[in-house]
């Protein structure tokens, strides 16, 4: 209670800066009418970019109406087929979201995570904690496809490679729907495979649930101890019985309605094309950019925006056609 009603505060007081500082840009481009001075000129273009950037961010908070989309999120990447390269591309995901987060302020942490062969990662889950994490990553479920000129390819051919972006809500000890039946879930230990550190490959620390009768498995390995990692692997499995939960709940209404439903990774959602040229385009809502450095480092917002608002409204996904095979 406690904390919905510190961030009901900090809303309030988020949109009334909004409204402050619309007036006093309307006050500014009032006097620049008068003046025509050109430092005042620029300056109302730069609060006015900045004020539309943070208007559109807040209004994205309004399209956060699911049941669990104030909750922090659980987000899992994992590497298709290609090996070397599909790793690397799962790793600059990772950093991708990392970035995104930091951008946020929200707290991340890595919960699991395995090691590719040579380089990158084959899976790694992260803990992503703040206000409304759910309902801002949700956006970004599905199968993400790179296009580009592989760097470990001597012959410096195009590669096209896919990594697989999953989101759960977190699932708190309240949440009622998620009772864990230890008579069900099959618990093992083994040691950690992570880099460094007193205990790992030492000692059979790392722990691994599978919930028998789904077969979903969770598994933590990056904390000290065998009970820090059980706990994290606890949270872990019930997060992902929760996310299971609300896909079937999802799918009933889909087939009630008469709409076809779709099991399976599923089609991709978004192309980040490096060569020949630079675009990211989600193939959902259409919304693109060239500015393919700034998506990289965590430039998110406005295709989480553009594919939360499709949502919300009910729209069909757009034509994903790609330019590039």
């Amino acid at each position: 209670m406690l904390r919905e009603a510190d961030g009901l505060r900090g809303t309030i007081t988020l949109w009334r800066d909004l409204e402050s500082r619309a007036a006093d840009l309307l006050a500014a481009v009032e006097l620049l009418e008068e003046s025509g001075d050109d430092d005042l000129a620029a300056e109302v273009e730069r609060e006015s970019a900045t004020l539309e950037a943070d208007f559109a961010r807040e209004r994205t908070q309004l399209l956060f109406s699911g049941e669990y989309d104030e909750r922090g999120a659980l987000l899992s990447i994992s590497a298709g087929a290609g090996g070397t390269e599909a790793t690397d591309w799962a790793e600059m995901l990772l950093r991708m979201y990392l970035r995104w987060a930091e951008r946020h302020r929200f707290h991340t942490e890595v919960v699991d995570q395995q090691e590719g062969e040579q380089a990158g990662l084959k899976s790694v889950t992260v803990e992503v904690d703040g206000r409304a994490a759910y309902g801002w990553l949700r956006a970004e479920r599905g199968v993400h496809r790179l296009v580009r000129i592989s760097p470990f390819d001597s012959q410096k051919r195009r590669q096209t490679t896919f990594a697989l972006v999953e989101v759960l809500p977190e699932a708190d000890d309240d949440v009622a729907e998620i009772e864990l039946d230890w008579d069900e879930i099959r618990v093992d230990t083994f040691r950690s495979q992570g880099a460094g550190g007193q205990h790992v490959n030492k000692t059979d620390s790392a722990v691994r649930l599978t919930h028998l009768p789904t077969g979903i498995v969770a598994q933590s390995q990056n904390e000290r101890s065998q009970t820090q990692n059980r706990e994290t692997a606890i949270k872990v499995l019930k997060a992902r019985l929760l996310e299971r939960a609300l896909e079937e709940k999802e799918a009933e209404i889909r087939r009630l309605k008469g709409e076809h439903v779709e099991a399976g990774w599923g089609n991709q959602i978004r192309s980040y094309v490096l060569h020949p040229y630079q675009m990211v385009k989600d193939l959902r809502t259409g919304h693109e950019t060239s500015n393919t450095g700034a998506v990289l480092d965590g430039d998110l917002d406005t295709f989480m925006q553009a594919e939360l608002e499709r949502l919300a409204t009910g729209a069909p996904p757009a034509d994903g056609t790609d330019e590039v095979a």
